[in-house]
This record gives structure tokens, C-alpha cells and sequence, in this order.
């Protein structure tokens, strides 16, 4: 772990490296996640049309979606944050535990303002576990006057090998908006959520925690969050699949999108304070719980300083 910020910054790509073939890799463009193996297994679905020129958001691994979710009238859909070059604050370190860790920050500057006229600054932490990706969320507003609002999403693709075979727990009751259908208002019954056909719901209120199944050979994902309240599953499925130039027409089978985020109620930031919000995903075969008093410590405490 040697490699200096600097270095890295120079590259497009972070690479995390845990040993044992678990790696995460991290594009600057966006800070998105584009790479994440447990025991040399990819996790998230990259669709093999995915733009890496610097300019286009990444279709696939893990965009980060801020300040605005879906179409905005200000600016890019889903917000500048994903075609933005984000800053390596913190080239990856080895952890006491043999965790590696690494942290990365997007502040306000001439592109965003011409946009989005707002100072802001964005800490984001990375922590890769044995069979865990940690993501650590820090918002600040710095201005002495002006307070803003924001979504903020991580538009996680997982790699399923048969989409139509996972099921998602953890939604059962909860009201979700369902862009498919001219953005009405409906209440899930089912017990698990299956996805067959083009899929496009922002379910509200969800709980901390859900489980996808049928995931990379066969696994379960755990995917635990705080201060998301929101939970966003999408499926373009063939034809929306053939209306996207970076994304194949038989891909479609291949991914699922299960996205925690601040989407239907969007925070609202009052001048010098800062917002945190967290996820989870985690990889297993036999039951296996996260400690939710985990989620009670500040894990940006020492990150989010300024003048």
C-alpha cells in the first residue's frame, strides 16, 4: 500500500486489494465503484458498451447519483456527480484488521457552479472486508447563508446470472412509485419482489436492510443501509435495453439495480452542518447478520474538515 495519492491520482482507476483475490477497483470519473471481486468473482454487472471516456457516466458498477435523481432541469440527469473527476483524499491503506480502506472527495468548483450554485463538499470512504464493501457518506455545506437541497442514490448494479430467478426481501408493504406506469402510487404485497418485465419503482420508507438472492454462482447479497430512506429497483429489461447506445440489447438478463438513496423527500442542508448516510453490501451463503449498533459510530468524524 505504498502507492502515493499522487500516483493514483495521476491514473483514472484506485484499486483496493485485500489479498485472497478481493479486490475493489474505482474509476475517478464519478468515484464509480466499476469493480468489486470476492474471491476473484465479480460482484456488480459493467455492461460491455460502457462509456470510460471521461465525459459519459459509466454504465454499470456503482455511479454516485447527486444532487439531483432522475431528469433535472438544471443540468445531466441524475446529477452532476457521476461525470464529474472526483479528488483521492486518501490513497489505499492497509486497516489493523486487514481491511483496506480509501477516501475520495468532490467539492464545489467552476463546472458544478455553472450548473448547481452551491458550495458543497462530499466525502466518500470505501472499506473492503473479507466478503464486504463499506460505503461511508459525508455531505457538508459550507456556506454561511445559503442552505440546499439534494438527492443522493448509489446506483448499484449487481450481476445476477438470471434476473427473472432473484427475489428481494425487505419491501413487502411499502408504498413505491412506479415509473413505469406514469408515476403512480401503488403498496408492494408480495413478501419477496420478483422482476420479470421493465421495472422502474422507487419503493419509500424501506427498512435498513435487504436480502437479493440468486446472485453471483448461486449466493445471497445483503445490502444494509442508514439514512437512506428510499430504495429504487430497475430493470430497463429488451426494449428500454435497445434504447440505450452503451448498454447490449441481451444484457438486460444479466443485472439487477437495487439502489439506496435519498430520492422521494430530498435532504435539505442548512448552512455549516453536514449530512452522513452509509451502506453495506455483503456477500454470504449461510446466515449471517450485521450488527446495527455498527451503524451508531460517526465514520467521518476526522474526514469532514474544513476551514
Amino acid at each position: 500500500m505504498a502507492t502515493t495519492a499522487a500516483a493514483m491520482a495521476a491514473t483514472s482507476v484506485v484499486v483496493l486489494d485485500r489479498g485472497n483475490n478481493t479486490t475493489c477497483t474505482i474509476n475517478l470519473h464519478g468515484a464509480t465503484v466499476v469493480s468489486w471481486r470476492v474471491n476473484n468473482q465479480e460482484q456488480l454487472f459493467v455492461s460491455k458498451l460502457a462509456s470510460f471516456d471521461g465525459k459519459k457516466a459509466i454504465r454499470g458498477g456503482i455511479p454516485f447519483v447527486f444532487p439531483q435523481f432522475g431528469a433535472w432541469s438544471f443540468g445531466p440527469q441524475h446529477g452532476f456527480a457521476r461525470i464529474t473527476r472526483w479528488h483521492l483524499e486518501r490513497p489505499p491503506d492497509r486497516l489493523h484488521n486487514g481491511d483496506v480502506e480509501a477516501i475520495f472527495s468532490l467539492m464545489d468548483n467552476d463546472f458544478t457552479r455553472s450548473i448547481w450554485n452551491y458550495q458543497f463538499r462530499i466525502t466518500y470512504r470505501l472499506i473492503l472486508r473479507e466478503k464486504e464493501l463499506h460505503f461511508h457518506i459525508g455531505v457538508y455545506n459550507p456556506s454561511k447563508e445559503l442552505s440546499f437541497t439534494f438527492n443522493m442514490l448509489l446506483h448499484t448494479y449487481l450481476k445476477v446470472p438470471d434476473v427473472r430467478r432473484c427475489q428481494i426481501t425487505g419491501l413487502q408493504g411499502c408504498h413505491f412509485i412506479d415509473k413505469t406506469r406514469e408515476n403512480a402510487l401503488y403498496q408492494e404485497g408480495r413478501e419477496v419482489v420478483t422482476v420479470n418485465e421493465w421495472t422502474d419503482r422507487i419503493y419509500q420508507h424501506t427498512p435498513q436492510e435487504h436480502v437479493i438472492t440468486n446472485v453471483v454462482s448461486g449466493r445471497k447479497m445483503r445490502l444494509h443501509k442508514y439514512n437512506f430512506p428510499d430504495t429504487v429497483i430497475w430493470n430497463p429489461w429488451i426494449d428500454r435495453s435497445r434504447e440505450m447506445s452503451d448498454f447490449g440489447d441481451d444484457e438486460f438478463p444479466n443485472m439487477l439495480c437495487v439502489e439506496a438513496g435519498n430520492v422521494t423527500s430530498p435532504v435539505i442542508l442548512l448552512p455549516g452542518t453536514a449530512f452522513e448516510a452509509s451502506q453495506i453490501l455483503q456477500q454470504f451463503k449461510c446466515p449471517y447478520t450485521i450488527d446495527p449498533s455498527s451503524w451508531k459510530k460517526n465514520y467521518l468524524t476526522n474526514f469532514l474538515q474544513y476551514d
